[in-house]
């Protein structure tokens, strides 16, 4: 990347709510024009992260109590959220959160509210979405909230989008979605970060997510205990156990040894 700035530096942060530290001196790092993921289960802090790069996280009871957040070496640290936005950060929360009851086309106009630029650049972003979501100028008219989930997340997206952002912050993207939508939403995130937007994204999808990453980072209980390439982490034998549903070959083996050695009584192998 030469002397390029990190779309995104988080160094040494340390968030929570009240007394409870949800995250605890977390480091990680976007080279600009990344694609970054951060795995983790439930409780892990992953939320806790976007939101505290945001500056969305008092409006969840929650405080950064430590800690730097730096977009293109500028901090964002005392921002308000408006301002994050302005510096080129939009976020996707979880579960998508469209305005139900507004049409498609007031929900990408209400996210393009904090950007910079007049007219001609709001048509462009619009165009931009539409290009990407063609689904959304179909349904322009039409109320968010009677959208399909996977529909509601292309607008998701695509409201983030109408600013401009540099960098993407997306929480969950594949949630309760069916295969084929989560693949067409990884195949839109592929496309936004190939016309040069850098991407931070949290998903429990492991799998997905270590295929569109190039750089991935492993939270648990508010820490981050793994960190390297996608490809690397997708290949330990730890994540792929933990996150990839990938018993351990030995494991397995010892298993079919075992069932062997001690069939299943056939009375019970009919009732399963």
């Amino acid at each position: 990347m030469g002397g390029t700035a990190p779309a995104l530096q988080v160094t040494d942060l340390t968030a929570g709510y009240g007394p409870v530290h949800a995250l605890r001196r977390v480091s990680l790092t976007v080279p600009a024009g990344a694609v970054v993921t951060v795995l983790g289960g439930n409780g892990a802090g992953k939320s806790t992260l976007l939101r505290a790069v945001s500056r969305t996280l008092r409006f969840h009871g929650g405080a950064v109590v430590a800690g730097s957040v730096s977009r293109d070496g500028r901090p964002l640290d005392g921002l308000t959220p408006d301002r994050v936005v302005a510096a080129g950060v939009s976020q996707v929360p979880e579960g998508r959160q469209v305005f139900a009851r507004m049409t498609v086309e007031d929900n990408l106009r209400a996210g393009a509210l904090g950007r910079r630029g007049g007219r001609a650049g709001k048509a462009a972003a619009l165009r931009r979405v539409h290009e990407l979501f063609p689904v959304l100028a179909d349904r322009a008219r039409q109320q968010a909230g009677l959208l399909s989930g996977g529909e509601q997340q292309m607008l998701a997206v695509g409201r983030a989008l109408m600013a401009e952002p540099g960098l993407l912050l997306l929480d969950e993207p594949s949630l309760g979605l069916a295969p084929l939508m989560a693949a067409r939403i990884a195949d839109a995130v592929r496309e936004i970060n190939a016309q040069g937007t850098a991407v931070l994204l949290v998903e429990q999808n492991a799998a997905l997510a270590l295929r569109l990453a190039s750089l991935a980072y492993v939270l648990e209980v508010g820490e981050v205990t793994l960190s390297g390439p996608a490809a690397e982490l997708a290949a330990s034998d730890e994540v792929r156990r933990r996150y990839l549903g990938v018993v351990d070959e030995t494991a397995a083996a010892d298993a079919a040894v075992a069932r062997a050695a001690h069939p299943v009584l056939s009375r019970w192998e009919e009732a399963r």
